[in-house]
């Protein structure tokens, strides 16, 4: 059994246990002004699938990072602002991996096929697992999906300048577009930097997070796997506050298309997602079609040349950044398909139709999962799937109706760097240190009134940030107004600047060369470029 004296931390979150009895409500101005001169004795930053424990004094406080095997670098984010803190006892983090890395973390076996669900959201595919009784407890190990494999491929690299990705307190070892075993040992080296390896509990997983009834604070449910004794571990604990910073990469998405499903069902093993693909070789001399243009769309389409029968054939609904007038040799583009027929033919927008593929790769993205969240327990979902976005939400970082709740990772801006930002932030107001307090409910709910007018007019998602008008630049300053400096005896981390040269690399150097840009230099497979692209310059993030 687990040993409950220990407390594990897991999943996608920072958590704050609650040892005294500590009123929330509101007095005299928006509770989230004074939430850090109330925070009890314990602290929890989970980040799923990994959590750190931290705690400090003045403030008796102690906090858990939970890791999320998508994006387990927001953890080590979390976990390194926390501890600069100093003033939280105990600091751990839960990894449900069996290493730091999340997305990152190459696994060359995908596993078995993904039972593909077009139109599916996760509610309905990733569900919350059955919580046991009577916890703590041991069960035999769960078999129900939990998506943990990383879609990480072959031939991967970053897509964003290293001097941009990487955390402002220490660089890629090389750059500007390193392979995928770069980010991946960087994140688990982070943790040695900051010397919060030592807190890193793993193969844990946050299955439930339920908000007290009768009483401020947040239960938590773990799971963790026994792989001596080939079981699952079940215990409970229970914190004041939460940071959830759980990824994007996890739970796949295939949008629903006429004869889709049946499609699927005549011919299982001919449709994929770009999740589960590693290699071209497994499509050697088969007629491929890729539905998708974005990074991975873009790459995979590029690597199967090599090795499916040509034209390798791609489905776009607009052109990409990269795409030229036409394409590049031995690909053929296609419209959106309309239609999957019984016969095996597959029927384009503009009438077209394909006959004899071998196999559909679908590179349409993913949905954000939050099987942990109670829905019941915290009276409605954390996620409007339907809006495509938190609900509540306030500078993509902090929850109106939950005080407590911190989120991370959200916003696909600078990953990692982003991270740091929301990170600091947190931290800064968790420790009652922030340079400024957060708005009155009522201004956050016109924030998020107004935003959603603003991205419903431009037909853009709710937490996309675009870089090319100022809005990150925008966004990532309010953060770092917000937490203000570190105290002079080195009690906090030191929000980062974005300089010139990381905003020039930003707008500048690009993994694929983009037509119609000018003045354009090719250095190592990646590309100096001048001005002159239609969308924005972190669109494919």
């Amino acid at each position: 059994m687990a040993n409950l004296e220990s407390p594990y931390v897991i999943g996608s979150f920072v958590q704050l246990l609650n040892a005294d009895n500590i009123n929330f409500e509101s007095t005299g101005r928006d509770s989230h002004t004074d939430l850090s001169n109330k925070i009890s004795r314990l602290a929890k930053i989970l980040a799923q699938p990994g959590w750190v424990q931290l705690q400090f004094s003045p403030l008796p406080l102690s906090a858990l990072v939970q890791q999320k095997s998508a994006h387990i670098e927001e953890g080590a984010a979390a976990a390194a602002a926390f501890a600069a803190e100093k003033c939280f006892s105990r600091i751990r983090v839960f990894e449900r991996r069996e290493a730091p890395g999340g997305t990152w973390i190459y696994d060359p076996d995908p596993g078995p096929g993904l039972n593909l669900s077009p139109g599916g959201i996760p509610p309905l595919i990733d569900p919350p697992l059955e919580i046991p009784d009577a916890l703590p407890r041991a069960t035999s190990p769960n078999s129900q999906e939990r998506y943990d494999r990383t879609p990480i491929y072959d031939s991967l690299t970053t897509n964003v300048p290293d001097i941009a990705m990487s955390f402002s307190d220490n660089r890629f070892p090389y750059g500007p577009f390193p392979p995928h075993w770069v980010p991946r040992q960087y994140i688990a080296n982070y943790f040695s930097l900051h010397r919060t390896d030592s807190f890193l509990v793993l193969n844990t997983t946050v299955e439930d997070l339920s908000r007290l009834s009768g009483k401020e604070g947040w239960k938590l449910t773990l799971r963790r796997r026994d792989s001596v004794r080939h079981v699952d571990v079940w215990w409970e604990e229970e914190f004041d506050a939460v940071v959830i910073a759980n990824g994007h990469y996890s739970v796949p998405y295939v949008p629903r298309v006429d004869g889709l499903d049946k499609y699927i069902r005549l011919f299982p093993e001919k449709v994929m997602h770009s999740k589960s693909y590693r290699n071209p070789q497994a499509h050697q001399g088969k007629r491929v079609l890729v539905i998708g243009n974005s990074a991975s769309g873009h790459d995979i389409t590029a690597a199967l040349v090599e090795s499916a029968q040509l034209p390798v054939y791609q489905s776009r609904r607009s052109p990409s950044r990269w795409d030229g007038d036409k394409p590049p040799s031995g690909i053929e583009w296609k419209p959106i398909v309309s239609e999957y027929l019984p016969t095996g033919d597959i029927v384009f927008e503009d009438g077209s139709v394909l006959s004899d593929i071998d196999a559909v790769i679908y590179c349409t993205g993913y949905k954000a999962s939050f099987p942990f969240w109670n829905v019941q327990a915290n009276g409605g979902p954390l996620w409007d799937y339907a809006e495509n976005r938190l609900v509540g939400s306030y500078w993509h970082t902090f929850l109106r109706d939950f005080p407590t709740v911190g989120i991370v990772g959200v916003p696909r801006v600078l990953t990692f760097r982003s991270f740091e930002y929301q990170a600091i932030a947190l931290a800064r107001i968790f420790a009652g240190r922030s340079a400024l307090p957060l708005p009155p409910r009522e201004a956050q709910e016109r924030w998020e009134r107004e935003r959603w007018k603003l991205v419903s007019r431009e037909g853009r998602k709710f937490h996309d940030i675009p870089w090319d008008n100022g809005e990150t630049m925008d966004w990532l300053r309010g953060l770092f107004d917000l937490a203000g400096l570190p105290l002079l005896e080195d009690r906090g981390r030191c929000p980062p600047v974005l300089g010139d040269e990381t905003r020039w690399a930003i707008e500048h150097l690009k993994k694929y060369p983009e037509p119609g840009n000018e003045s354009r230099d090719e250095e190592e497979g990646w590309t100096v470029l001048g001005g002159g692209a239609g969308l924005d310059s972190l669109h494919f993030i």
